[in-house]
Formats: C-alpha cells, sequence, structure tokens
C-alpha cells in the first residue's frame, strides 16, 4: 500500500502523478491531487481544475481574473 502525500491516508489504489518538472507525488483521490499539483489563479487564488487561461507566464482561472490585472488579449469564449 500507499500513503497518500497530501492526507497521510494508506490506500492500496493510490496512483502517482508526475508534474513538469519531474516532481512525483502519490495520492489517494483527485480531490487531494488537487490540493498538492493544481495550481492557482494569481488574481482570486481559486484552483484551477481545468484548463484555465495563461499570459506571459501567468496563470488565471478565467479571463475575467486576467483582465482584472491589465491583461486584456485573452478570452474565456472564442
Amino acid at each position: 500500500m500507499a500513503t497518500c502525500d497530501s492526507c497521510g491516508n494508506e490506500y492500496d489504489k493510490a496512483f502517482t502523478v508526475t508534474t513538469y518538472d519531474g516532481s512525483a507525488y502519490v495520492f489517494d483521490s483527485f480531490e487531494c491531487a488537487i490540493h498538492i499539483v493544481a495550481p492557482r489563479c494569481e488574481q482570486c487564488s481559486a484552483q484551477i481544475i481545468g484548463h484555465g487561461v495563461e499570459a506571459d507566464g501567468h496563470m488565471f482561472c478565467c479571463a475575467h481574473c486576467a483582465q482584472r490585472v491589465g491583461i486584456t488579449a485573452l478570452a474565456d469564449r472564442a
């Protein structure tokens, strides 16, 4: 059994997530994975569990949050 890096639960169906920088984490649920690896919006601090939007290396949950900090080139709908 593996131990979840987020909650410490030992679980026989745990899974590993490897991030873009090579860091690897063990989780017992997607909820725990979100707490550790999901990026946060730079404007409202919401955890981004979908695609989100990115501009100039900054992550936002939506175009509205990006616009609030002056990034106007993004749109939530095309």
